[in-house]
């Protein structure tokens, strides 16, 4: 019988080369859980405003790990111990710590199943495949969770300067092409150190740290903020919740099998059980948008206009205020395409309504970013820093907009 190896590289636009260290990564990349992440999108709709913007969780969900290897690396150097167990725990927990997402990742979110976060899900798919793999990722769920007792293995994984966010960064910048969000995370990882069981950045990194801050808060209103990319993931939203509504009043939806499961039923923490899992692993992108092309000739005026404007990017205009939006402005354009096309109230807010975003760079309260100073003494990054846009990047951005048909919808 033939051995495959498995022993495989990626070879990877950002990074060159990404070396599978041993055959349980292998084999967990190769399970279909994991490979549905190749027909999630890292960012949504994002390509409707970056054309580049076609990369998916796959590729970010390997790049992360690649991040890990480096920091371990990097860690056992400076005589920090991480033993062999700690590692492959490490490994696997980043490789699988979006292995939860549904389609279009955060889009989808609360429209696929209700009040249930995507971390919840990935806990829940590492527990079966934990099941599947006779224990071997006891120690990956535990880091996961947040809960083991070496602090710095929890923060590696998920704190504000974790491996996930140093890879994200970096990948949808290259994609977009948006430079100021490019992030130079091999001197960050160099950086990297632990006192006292936390992870923090050594002094001569603190400019690295705040270059990194810096481009979070710009990647956020350039890309992840994008007005154009709020109207998209918006009707989007919409688009499935006019779908469940037509669905219970008797309408026949045409979709996926997969699709129909969770339109039909309601999910949420209390009844998401293997056999939803299960389902849940048979959904993606695909499912979606394959959905949106049928539904364009539905005999439903609203799911039908919600669905060319994406397919056909003829979306609502959306405007940008740095205050709420007056009632009045609101109600001017809802009265104008009530009348204009003979709408109900209910279907009017389909195409008129208002919402807010928010952008905080650094969050100085949770999870700090400490940096140790050559005399041995621990301080915050934002007290650390000689530049007074730190602290303004912890405060708490919000901006509010509303969306509207332009002329005709």
């Amino acid at each position: 019988m033939k051995v495959s190896n498995k022993l495989k590289i990626f070879n990877d636009p950002i990074y060159g080369f990404i070396r599978i260290p041993n055959t349980l990564i292998f084999d967990l990349i190769a399970h279909p859980y994991f490979q549905r992440l190749r027909r999630i999108s890292q960012m949504g709709l994002s390509y409707l405003v970056y054309p580049g913007a076609h990369h998916t969780r796959f590729h970010h969900a390997l790049g992360s790990m690649y991040l890990m290897q480096q920091a371990i690396q990097v860690l056992r150097f400076k005589a920090v111990e991480i033993t062999d167990e700690e590692e492959q725990g490490l490994l696997c927990a980043i490789l699988l710590h979006d292995i939860g997402h549904g389609p279009f990742s955060h889009a989808m979110e609360n429209s696929i199943v209700e009040g249930v976060h995507h971390e919840h899900i990935s806990l829940l798919f590492m527990e079966e495949l934990n099941k599947r793999f006779n224990g071997s990722l006891t120690v990956a769920i535990e880091i996961f969770q947040g809960r083991h007792p070496k602090k710095f293995l929890n923060q590696l994984v998920s704190s504000q300067l974790d491996m996930d966010r140093m890879d994200y960064l970096k990948r949808d910048s290259f994609y977009t092409g948006v430079a100021e969000g490019n992030i130079n995370s091999e001197r960050l990882l160099t950086m990297l150190t632990v006192v006292d069981g936390s992870l923090m950045v050594e002094e001569k990194g603190t400019y690295s740290v705040e270059k990194f801050l810096m481009a979070r808060r710009f990647m956020y209103w350039q890309v992840y903020l994008h007005k154009t990319g709020i109207v998209a993931e918006q009707l989007l939203i919409r688009i499935l919740k006019r779908a469940k509504e037509l669905l219970k009043l008797g309408v026949e939806i045409k979709c996926s099998e997969a699709l129909l499961f969770f339109m039909t039923n309601k999910i949420g923490k209390e009844n998401f059980k293997t056999s939803v899992l299960d389902e849940f692993s048979q959904l993606d992108d695909v499912d979606i948008l394959s959905a949106i092309k049928l539904w364009q000739t539905n005999d439903d005026f609203v799911l039908s206009k919600l669905c060319q404007m994406v397919i056909n990017r003829r979306l609502l205009k959306i405007k940008l205020k740095n205050k709420p939006i007056e009632d009045a402005v609101i109600l001017k354009h809802f009265n104008r395409i009530k009348s204009e096309y003979n709408l109900s109230d209910v279907e009017v807010d389909y195409f008129v309504f208002s919402g807010k975003i928010e952008n905080r760079a650094y969050h100085t309260e949770k999870q700090n970013i400490n940096i140790l100073r050559k005399n041995g003494k621990v301080i915050d990054v934002a007290k650390a820093s000689d530049h007074l846009n730190l602290k303004a990047l912890s405060k708490t951005v919000t901006k509010y907009y509303m969306c509207f048909p332009k002329d005709s919808v």
